[in-house]
């Protein structure tokens, strides 16, 4: 499979950093970001690339060369004039013959693409983009979607949103050569507005959700962010061929106030101190995964919509602090009957429902968690059950004095208090 590096951007917002180079080889380290992406993909057996140059482009040409001396096979695409994110594709549709990994060259990644791939051939679509939380969703472009991730909506940063999923568009796809069949003019084009959104009408265009790393050196703020990501070994170690850390969080009474059955979301107010917390396991590497029960569904006190929307107030509060949630898992049943507008097909035993182990187990199958090595925790004893069910360290939030909480049980009164104290135990990197 052929990999496609769009590498002909000016980073007219990054110039502080370097003015003279293209905004792809801007060196971290030592090394250009574009070596870093060739690295990632030669590791994982994709050697055959195509780079998109333009601006400044013999700079990258004469450093790469064939890419002989990377271990890699490397042709260019030379843009006499821009042609957009998007435009060159149409203008190699001879050697785009199969389906390609196509990457924006001014990120940082380290991802595990043949996940990715399969995943792309297994939904059968046309085109897979990677989505992913960041913590700066406010001016990022917005993904939502349906059944089997099929992506239904496109949120571009200047568009008007409310309450929103932290699903952000990361700037790596696959395609189908399809896809370019579709459109009879080559000239310029966008990637995401004249190509990948035309695709959700055809219901051909799917999200690959992942917590992998993946962060664009849009500004000198974010190149600083990476440089010292790159130095704690955190991009490598976020690739899910390598087993995860996560800290799993009950949410109400630990993320958000606890105010009985929240089934609206003006009913949500997040816990002061609670993004700190989320914002330390963000830069710790851990993974941050809601794990909830959530009988409101069952009970018929809401619906799945309506959830979904309490949960998106959530992770915007989350975003606008500048932290974000790796995923959010609930359990929806309620085994005893009785309540008006109850919901019979929900109304189970599960192995989902805390303190039953399953949400953990589901998560830890997706993401590659060794479980022995992450947490739960939560403000209520079945928190505590659940983490021990799933073979995790656990702790209990509680800030008043209770002889009810056995001795060998971790307390503190608050999530940040037991962050810093996880993270300082382990000496982790905290700021």
């Amino acid at each position: 499979m052929k990999a496609v590096i769009m590498a002909g951007g000016k980073g007219t917002r990054i110039s502080s950093i370097a003015a003279d180079i293209p905004k792809p080889m801007i060196r971290i380290m030592g090394k250009p970001i574009l070596e870093y992406q060739i690295e990632c993909l030669k590791r994982q057996g994709f050697i055959d690339i195509v780079i998109v140059v333009g601006h400044l482009g013999s700079v990258i040409m004469d450093y790469f060369n064939d890419g002989s001396a990377f271990g890699v096979n490397i042709r260019y695409f030379c843009e006499k004039e821009p042609l957009g994110t998007a435009g060159a594709l149409f203008q190699m549709r001879d050697v785009l013959t199969e389906d390609f990994i196509i990457i924006n060259g001014d990120i940082i990644f380290d991802i595990d693409f043949c996940r990715m791939v399969n995943y792309h051939y297994h939904r059968g679509g046309l085109a897979t983009i990677f989505t992913h939380p960041n913590d700066h969703p406010f001016d990022s472009t917005l993904i939502t979607t349906g059944d089997l991730n099929k992506v239904t909506g496109w949120l571009h940063k200047e568009d008007e949103r409310n309450f929103y999923k932290n699903r952000v568009n990361a700037g790596i796809h696959v395609l189908s050569p399809k896809v370019l069949d579709l459109y009879t003019d080559s000239g310029r084009k966008d990637m995401d507005r004249d190509v990948l959104k035309p695709l959700m009408t055809l219901g051909l265009l799917f999200a690959y959700d992942s917590p992998e790393y993946v962060k664009d050196m849009g500004t000198p703020k974010r190149y600083q962010i990476v440089t010292e990501d790159i130095l704690s070994g955190k991009v490598q170690a976020k690739n899910l061929k390598n087993q995860q850390k996560a800290i799993f969080l009950d949410r109400d009474g630990t993320i958000n106030e606890y105010c009985g059955f929240v089934t609206k979301p003006e009913q949500l107010k997040l816990i002061p101190g609670a993004a700190k917390a989320i914002e330390l396991i963000n830069k710790s590497g851990y993974l941050a995964i809601v794990i909830s029960n959530q009988p409101v569904i069952a009970r018929g006190d809401c619906t799945f919509d309506e959830l979904d929307e309490i949960n998106n107030k959530m992770e915007t509060l989350l975003g606008q602090e500048g932290v974000y949630l790796d995923d959010i898992y609930y359990c929806p049943h309620h085994p005893d009957k009785g309540f008006a507008g109850e919901r019979p097909e929900l109304k189970i035993e599960c192995s989902c429902r805390k303190p039953n182990p399953g949400l953990i187990k589901r998560a830890a199958e997706l993401y590659n968690i060794n479980l022995s090595e992450s947490y739960m925790v939560g403000d209520n004893m079945s928190d505590v059950l659940t983490g021990k069910a799933a073979g995790c360290k656990t702790a209990l939030l509680c800030n008043r004095e209770t002889n009810d909480i056995p001795e060998d049980i971790s307390v503190f009164s608050d999530l940040i208090g037991f962050v810093l104290d996880v993270l300082d135990n382990k000496g982790e990197e905290t700021c």
